[in-house]
């Protein structure tokens, strides 16, 4: 181009430090680093599943938990406070994260901190597969003392009967932890309906079958408590059950979701009818392929209708459930088989639309600012590899292309380019499905990065541009001149104060925005508050620190 030719020998190429703040990306490219306040922001909303092209997920992992480290180091008490308002908010696609940091705070914290760890557990570890995510982090870092005896003994102690039932009946194991694993190493356990059955003890006056000796069920019956959960007993009524009707029944009077049903009746259609009356929205969506496959979604089925009312906005932000999920549901509902074992179906294609239009309903509320956005996403060879938030196939590329369309779809004014070493042509629009728009993507050339080249298309093409909004992981390197070097050649031709907003797709702790520079500035992908903030950003409202 022209203008490399009349900045070029003034500038560095992105191998060579722009200025003293710069440090060297796994790339070999020079960039800015983040904070490690902003480092823990990227883990909590990104985690580390899978690594990046440049780093295993070892190494990245290290990294970040030595930034979480020094997090804790500075200020406990605050990076918990961090953690249970991302936790509990839905921002992030996976709890996994948090779970993982509040470990290492109450491992690593001061008196302080641990003190506010107990003070939130609850809140981050809000059912049995967090305790026993938690609790798999903990027992590979420490020890088992009273401390934590005490942290986890609160987790029962702060339910109650009817609540802790249903804990441990939806969640028995994950993780190879089980509740009774979990109670003997933590000492716990009072002399409870609940915690006996949790124990293998019966607690009624009923027939509780422990397993089979020479064709015969062996049965053991204890003393009744003053306490046993009804829904306990109804567990062990639905396990004995041998005809549907009575299965049915039991699932439709106690409101039994998915997980508590014994095997035999997953594949009963009239057991999946009753299940989905009161199913909530997250296991509505992940369940979708294996009720289509059983056939109770069909066309022109009923219960369809009860899926599409289901997909509501009102119903999609209470569950908060996070648009990665309902992503990768629809992804894998469309695609007409799971990503695991060989559960196939025939998608049906009014469900297929509602959650197309329930991912976009999983963001905050978006204003558009009205101004000239031009959407770059790095298709380099880097975005192709890895996985976002740990979901499988998943790629840092096709998610940008998932974040882009929530903001072509926002706002009136954009264009949608892709970049690696050199400019491609992105076939996607706001209109397009975001299935679609992400198959696209994933079938863009790769080759190498250079961030700058947005500044520069632009520049050459004199297109008036407000704010330029990157998808990238921060890995670029093989540009002549630098992004930053770059924005401002085009604030000066063409006379226009543009903004430049970095959403990076990868948790690593490099960015290629200046933190000097006003006018640009790092997101996070995938966290749902990004769009909404993009927007004040572009619209000159004051973005937090926080943000």
């Amino acid at each position: 181009m022209s203008y490399l030719r009349k900045y070029a020998p003034l500038h560095p190429h992105q191998r060579q430090p722009l200025d003293e703040k710069q440090v060297e990306n796994t790339a070999g490219g020079y960039v800015y680093p983040v904070s490690i306040w902003t480092n823990l922001d990227r883990f909590l909303l990104l985690g580390t599943e899978g690594g990046s092209y440049y780093a295993a997920e070892q190494d990245l992992t290290k990294v970040n938990v030595d930034s979480v480290l020094k997090c804790i180091a500075e200020d406990g008490v605050q990076v918990v406070e961090k953690i249970r308002e991302i936790s509990v908010s839905g921002r992030a696609p996976k709890n996994d994260p948090a779970l993982y940091a509040l470990t290492l705070a109450f491992t690593h914290g001061n008196k302080a901190t641990k003190q506010k760890v107990q003070e939130v557990f609850c809140d981050v570890a809000r059912i049995g597969t967090h305790l026993f995510t938690f609790v798999s982090f903990l027992d590979g870092m420490r020890g088992w003392g009273r401390s934590v005896r005490r942290l986890i003994g609160e987790w029962y102690r702060s339910k109650g009967t009817d609540s802790l039932a249903f804990q441990v009946l939806k969640y028995q194991t994950r993780n190879k932890w089980s509740h009774a694993d979990v109670l003997a190493k933590c000492h716990y356990g009072e002399n409870k309906g609940v915690y006996r059955w949790i124990k293998g003890l019966d607690t009624g006056k009923r027939i509780v079958h422990r397993g089979v000796e020479e064709g015969e069920k062996i049965a053991t019956v204890y003393d009744a408590t003053d306490d046993f959960p009804e829904l306990l007993a109804a567990y062990e009524e639905l396990k004995l059950a041998k005809k549907s009707p009575d299965v049915i029944e039991i699932i439709e009077t106690h409101q039994f979701t998915h997980e508590m049903v014994p095997n035999q009746w997953k594949d009963d259609v009239e057991v999946w009818a009753a299940l989905l009356q009161n199913m909530p929205v997250m296991a509505t969506v992940r369940n979708l392929g294996k009720m289509t496959q059983v056939g109770l979604l069909k066309p022109f089925a009923p219960e369809i209708q009860t899926v599409l009312n289901r997909l509501n906005a009102d119903a999609i932000k209470k569950s908060l459930i996070h648009p990665i999920q309902i992503l990768m549901a629809l992804t894998t509902y469309r695609s007409g088989s799971g990503m695991r074992g060989s559960l196939s179906w025939e998608p049906v294609p009014q469900i297929i639309d509602a959650l197309d239009s329930a991912f976009y309903m999983a963001f905050d509320n978006i204003e558009p600012s009205h101004k000239n956005t031009f959407l770059a996403l790095d298709v380099s060879s880097s975005m192709a590899s890895g996985m976002v938030a740990g979901c499988q196939g998943l790629t840092p590329r096709n998610a940008s292309a998932a974040m882009a369309m929530v903001t072509a779809r926002t706002e009136p004014h954009y264009h949608v380019y892709g970049f690696s070493e050199n400019f491609v042509r992105v076939p996607i629009t706001a209109t397009d499905r975001l299935a679609s728009a992400v198959e696209a993507v994933s079938g863009l050339p790769q080759g190498k990065t250079d961030c700058s080249l947005p500044m520069q298309y632009a520049m050459k093409n004199e297109l008036e541009v407000d704010v330029f909004v990157i998808y990238t992981d921060n890995e670029t390197w093989h540009g002549e001149i630098h992004p930053k070097t770059a924005l401002d050649m085009y604030r000066d031709e063409m006379g226009r104060p543009a903004k430049c907003a970095v959403v990076g797709m990868v948790a690593n702790n490099f960015s290629i925005a200046d933190p000097n520079d006003a006018g640009m500035i790092d997101f996070i992908g995938f966290d749902t508050a990004t769009p909404t903030v993009l927007s004040d950003f572009a619209k000159d409202a004051e973005i937090s620190e926080e943000q």
